[in-house]
């Protein structure tokens, strides 16, 4: 058989692989947003209500492109429905609404318990001794492309956008992150500029909430963020989402490279 013939073939296989999902893409996000996903939104999304209608339109866009590329699957004798995806995909996609590109385009699955989750952990303890421990976790991301979540507190923190504690916010911060392939408070910016203010900002202002987590000083962050850099970013998106107002007044420079950042002002929803 002519050997073109296999080369053509092989070509056709090709370009079908990369046709058929793109095609499968526009075609989801043509499709009307349900009417039943906008219930969930005004139920589980406290601060859905108080987006501009441009903004929740926008919104709306980014969930149904997150849930046509990501894997959602149960854990703990959980059963995955479109509560469970929306809700959570809603959160994740605040970190996008007025970024570019694909969403997490290095995430594959979400794995969701019913409530707190146990791992195992290598720890070292007094004198280099390591052991294993056993935590309980509300949340948890993986460079890997996963990102595991309890689901009683995912919901907890939907419904209530203004007290600076959101698990889905936390860990996709993370997921933001690593995408430059190290988790080091440090996500992929625009350029060298852009680095140099953030590591000004967040250097600064890292050093502060660990001498306040030292002294049981009060903060707008939650003193786990004083853990790393990684857990820094992670808890000041959580504050510049929920708590803007407050970040803003007392941590301006931080607030103002978040904002140019993630390209919104969440003060305009209060």
């Amino acid at each position: 058989m002519n050997p073109w013939y296999f080369l053509l073939l092989g070509i056709l296989v090709i370009a079908l692989a990369i046709a058929v999902p793109r095609m499968r893409l526009r075609r989801a996000l043509k499709a009307p947003f349900p009417d039943e996903w906008v219930t969930l939104l005004e139920q589980n999304i406290g601060v859905y209500p108080r987006l501009p209608m441009a903004l929740r339109k926008q919104l709306r866009q980014r969930i149904k492109r997150f849930l046509h590329t990501k894997h959602f699957s149960g854990a703990g004798g959980l059963e995955i429905d479109d509560e469970i995806r929306v809700t959570i995909a809603a959160q994740a996609c605040m970190l996008w609404l007025s970024r570019k590109g694909t969403p997490y385009p290095g995430l594959r699955y979400i794995i969701v318990y019913p409530a707190a989750f146990v791992v195992s952990r290598k720890e070292a303890g007094e004198g280099g001794v390591v052991s294993e421990a056993r935590r309980g976790l509300l949340g948890e991301s993986w460079s890997s492309g996963k990102v595991i979540l309890a689901w009683d507190d995912v919901v907890r923190g939907a419904r209530n956008f203004v007290d600076g504690s959101n698990v889905v916010l936390h860990e996709f911060a993370h997921q933001l992150d690593t995408e430059d392939g190290s988790a080091d408070g440090a996500p992929l910016l625009a350029g060298e500029s852009c680095y140099r203010s953030w590591a000004a900002a967040l250097s600064k202002e890292f050093r502060v909430l660990q001498k306040k987590a030292r002294t049981g000083g009060r903060s707008v962050m939650d003193h786990y963020g004083a853990t790393n850099p990684a857990e820094f970013f992670a808890v000041a998106t959580e504050s510049f989402f929920e708590k803007p107002e407050p970040m803003a007044q007392h941590h301006g420079e931080l607030f103002t490279v978040l904002h140019r950042f993630y390209g919104v002002d969440p003060r305009e929803w209060q």
